[in-house]
């Protein structure tokens, strides 16, 4: 039998030794990992993990390939960065150059307080992150002049698929199945509203806007603005044909471009969504970026996503949340709206700062700027004899050249590093940006000017007093009117305030965040250091392959590791979040099955102990939903699935499978279950929201899965950045590689592909490097020891707190898997205590609530991961051994079951130190209920949030300077 020294890999001692990362990684050291393995009763831990997964469902073989240092990661990398090629890149198309003030890099990008942040679900320690992202939709609802914007969703053009869905949602039977898409809209946004659009039965029309003719079969339609091409349409009488048609409009609008023209609401738009990533976000190669989403206040209850609202804590002060018709809109299953789980908030909190340090005045400069020195090249092209098609523009020029002058220009753009956007028949569309100037307006002359032609320059091509646009849809309304735009001027000053908003937010800074289905694990420096380097963050999603070769490696390199981890043929990275993936696996699968003439399959089989956002992907990607009960122990009814499977064997597309299960066990008959569904004609997707109870140790392929998502936020170390960004690649099994999504602008599709499922051709390409850093940092026998050390974690969790709580579901063995789900539903009767108190209670001890009531309401869902130390993993369970005794203390009658400190939790500073204290308790047993909050305590912001007074009063804005100095609002409910 092995020890746990032999267990536990400790690098070969060399001439030259050097720490390794795995040892950095995993929280446990070799001693502490003895004592959880005496603690669980396993002698090794070899034997541990063959109680937990049998060796019935055990990986073919081991993950072979070798670690590497830090540093060696690090000079791989910059080889790989090197391959790619900076071109100033004047595509445009919804993408372009910004300078990201270095104050939002430094502190909020690149500083972990940020970017390790949870989902503020538990707002009263999300406050920083909540304001922030409310700054962000009142900046979109000034620009837009809607009254209500969500907290981002993934990009532009699954954001104006949003829009479409919301809109057939509101018009519901009375619409036909048609909506309209104007052939100026971008692209990428065509081809995934074509996409989305299928298995939902709407029929998209893509036509010309100016002389479209609406009738009543479209319920709505789509336009560009300024559009791809670069012009600024009036779009006043399109949209009021719509609406005498009963159809709805949504603008994809530029939101530098809504400085200067009139707002989307102004000119009778319904909603309108946009990137903004021009808000200082690099381009990344496609992402990750924030999209924002602006529309009625009628349609408030449809709207996708997230809505962070004001409301009151529980001593009437102002305090944030996320408004409860919408935070959980994935756990709605199939009746929800949309499946969007992952936003991209810590990229919405950058574009927000971005306006809050320059303002109104200074988007004002940067948009005039744009906007001059595009005027300027115009008006220097048409001096050199070039036609520019359009008249009026903000950013984006399209010229039409000669058949006699185009090598030249290509020749001479190549040679000055310059990429334009080529359209075809001889036209060319320039957009300018942020980091334009003169001299690359000269250096754009200079190539025009063929033939030895005379250069105009710059600066005599306009008017000294040249102001900004002028056309018709100018914009005549002030925007960003409240004090946080205009407070914050000075880098000292904006240092202060993106510092006092990160000290009123819980992240893995603070102490371990356990949530279950969550892989809240360690984000290391290293693995997060490529992300800013220029020849990652700079690169145009739809610059020219051979620009772009370093992140061809870098695809075809974590590919390979991902096949080699789950056994599949291949793999897409373009899906940018879980969510994402798990939609994108299911149009994979109906693709399958139309490619064999069985199109009319469509139910999708869900265990009950599928991942939340499972129910609502599958209505998303046009299927009936049939719900598989769970047993006792959580595992699946095989029983029940063989009756349903044969059931709907004519009609059966897919059984959806979270594994291990979100009931936290390993289903030892998995590849039976898998057999029933093939067996009737289905394939089985799998949810690899859980992965990181797999990797090293089971293969999804093997198992029997055909295509499963990978959520790289979770298993992989990208971080979580306070609920986005999130990646969701799917790998697919060989007979549906083929099916795999395409993209209109990474070349044509092959026959069977499914249709682009996001804006980019790779998705959130500028993170990818986080994945591919933790993979070759941990080497194949590193992550397998990650996945042992985060299965051996939840056990020793499991076991200790056996003796104080009942834990749900075990599998077999008699362990848990990675997580584990504890009942608190007891506590109601005998204490009058609901999960809710105990979440916030455990903010008092310094500590993020595990996943609460989910799977099972009144329940915790706790996954510590392998980064954790034993000593933090004690240090939770003494607060929720803690919190048990104060339970008991009401139960027994010591403690009042009304006033007492749980249904009080958390306890603020203010509230602590205030001059009244009316509770039975000391302040000191509300603030310091445990011995190490004397050295380290984390203060929640504010007092217990009423969520319902919230809700009855909904505000998604900053609301008056002024009501922070108001008294407290009384709170009745």
């Amino acid at each position: 039998m092995c020890t746990v020294a032999e267990q536990v890999r400790i690098p070969a001692l060399d001439p030259f030794p050097r720490d390794s990362f795995e040892r950095r990684h995993i929280g446990p050291d070799r001693d502490r990992i003895s004592g959880m393995l005496e603690r669980v009763g396993a002698a090794s831990l070899d034997e541990f993990v063959d109680g937990v997964i049998p060796r019935g469902i055990r990986a073919s073989g081991s993950l072979s390939f070798p670690p590497a240092s830090e540093e060696e990661v690090l000079r791989t990398m910059r080889s790989i960065a090197g391959k790619n090629r900076l071109f100033r890149s004047l595509i445009g198309m919804g993408y372009n150059d910004t300078l990201t003030p270095a104050v939002i890099q430094r502190n909020i990008l690149e500083n972990p307080g940020w970017y390790t942040q949870y989902t503020p679900y538990q707002s009263e320690i999300s406050q920083g992150r909540l304001e922030a992202l409310l700054n962000f939709q009142t900046m979109v609802i000034d620009l837009t002049g809607f009254p209500i914007a969500n907290a981002s969703l993934l990009d532009e053009a699954t954001a104006a698929a949003e829009a479409i869905s919301m809109f057939h949602s509101i018009r519901g039977a009375q619409s036909g199945p048609k909506f309209f898409i104007s052939e100026k809209c971008h692209p990428q946004t065509i081809a995934v509203l074509q996409t989305r659009a299928k298995p939902l039965g709407f029929i998209p029309v893509v036509g010309d806007h100016r002389t479209f003719q609406f009738d009543g079969s479209f319920f709505g339609a789509v336009v560009q603005y300024p559009c791809t091409e670069g012009t600024v349409y009036d779009y006043r009488d399109f949209c009021r044909k719509a609406h005498g048609a009963g159809a709805l409009v949504v603008a994809a609008a530029d939101p530098l471009s809504l400085v200067l023209l009139t707002p989307p609401a102004e000119f009778g738009a319904d909603a309108a969504v946009g990137n903004t990533q021009r808000f200082g976000i690099p381009m990344g190669y496609g992402g990750p970026h924030a999209a924002y989403f602006a529309t009625r206040e009628e349609f408030k209850r449809f709207v996708p996503g997230r809505i962070i609202g004001v409301s009151v804590d529980t001593h009437g002060a102002p305090a944030l949340r996320m408004a409860l018709q919408t935070r959980e809109q994935h756990i709605r299953r199939e009746k929800a709206t949309s499946n969007i789980c992952t936003a991209q908030a810590l990229l919405a909190i950058m574009a927000g700062m971005y306006g809050v340090y320059h303002g109104p005045a200074g988007l004002r400069r940067i948009a005039n700027r744009v906007h001059i020195l595009t005027a300027a090249l115009a008006s220097g092209l048409q001096k050199l004899g070039y036609t520019v098609l359009h008249r009026h523009f903000f950013d984006t020029l399209l010229v039409a050249t000669e058949a006699s002058k185009r090598d030249e220009i290509r020749r001479a753009l190549l040679e000055r590093r310059i990429n334009v956007r080529w359209f075809g028949d001889g036209l060319l569309g320039i957009s300018l940006d942020e980091v334009s100037d003169e001299a690359e307006v000269e250096t754009l002359l200079r190539v025009f000017a063929t033939g030895g032609a005379s250069c105009p320059g710059a600066a005599g091509l306009l008017p000294a007093n040249a102001g900004a646009y002028a056309g018709a849809m100018r914009r005549e309304s002030v925007f960003m009117t409240h004090p946080v735009f205009h407070s914050y001027r000075s880098e000292t000053e904006m240092l202060r305030y993106i510092r006092m908003l990160e000290g009123r937010d819980l992240s893995l800074t603070s102490s371990m965040i356990p949530l279950g289905s969550c892989t809240m694990k360690l984000n290391a420096t290293t693995e997060l250091l490529p992300v800013t380097w220029p020849e990652f963050c700079g690169i145009h999603p739809f610059a020219p392959a051979d620009q772009a070769e370093g992140y061809a490696v870098l695809f075809a390199e974590l590919e390979s590791y991902l096949k080699q981890i789950t056994g599949f043929a291949a793999f897409s990275f373009q899906p940018n979040s879980g969510a994402q993936g798990e939609y994108s696996g299911l149009l994979v699968i109906r693709s399958y099955h139309e490619s064999r003439g069985e199109g009319h399959r469509n139910v999708c089989l869900i265990p009950s102990s599928a991942h939340g956002t499972n129910p609502a992907s599958a209505v998303m990607a046009g299927m009936k939903v049939v719900v598989v009960r769970a047993l006792g122990d959580g595992s699946i009814d095989t029983g029940d699935l063989s009756r349903k499977a044969a059931e709907h064997a004519p009609n059966l597309a897919a059984l959806m499978v979270t594994y291990p299960s979100t009931h936290g066990v390993f289903e030892e008959r998995i590849r039976t279950i898998c057999d029933i569904v093939h067996a009737n004609g289905g394939q089985v997707y799998m949810d690899g929201a859980n992965m990181n109870a797999q990797v090293g140790l089971c293969a999804p392929a093997e198992l029997g899965a055909d295509i499963c998502h990978l959520n790289l936020h979770k298993t992989f170390c990208i971080p979580h950045g306070g609920g986005g960004p999130g990646v969701g690649p799917i790998g697919a099994a060989p007979h549906l590689v083929e099916f795999l999504p395409s993209h209109p602008l990474a070349g044509p599709p092959a026959p069977g592909m499914t249709g682009a499922v996001a804006s980019a051709p790779w998705g959130s390409a500028g993170i990818l490097v986080v994945s591919w850093a933790y993979i070759v940092l941990m080497g194949g026998e590193g992550l397998t020891n990650a996945t042992r050390i985060a299965i051996l974690s939840a056990n020793y969790m499991a076991e200790r707190l056996s003796e104080h709580y009942g834990v749900l579901y075990r599998g077999p063995g008699n362990r848990v898997a990675h997580e584990f789900i504890l009942d608190f539903r007891q506590f109601k009767q005998s204490a009058g205590i609901e999960i809710e108190d105990v979440a916030k209670r455990l903010m008092d001890y310094g500590f993020h609530a595990p996943t609460t009531s989910f799977p099972v309401p009144g329940t915790l869902m706790i996954e510590p991961t392998e980064s954790e130390p034993r000593e933090e993993l004690d240090r939770f369970c003494d607060a929720l051994i803690s919190i048990r005794h104060e339970i008991a203390e009401i139960e027994r009658g010591e403690a009042d079951r009304d006033d007492n400190v749980l249904r009080n939790a958390p306890h603020t500073a203010a509230a602590v130190m205030s001059s009244e204290w009316k509770h039975p308790y000391t302040r000191e047993r509300a603030a310091f209920p445990a011995p190490w909050l004397r050295a380290r305590k984390f203060w929640p912001a504010v007092g217990r949030i009423n969520n319902a007074y919230g809700d009855k009063n909904l505000v998604c804005s900053c609301p008056p300077v002024e009501s922070y100095a108001q008294d407290p609002v009384p709170v009745t409910e």
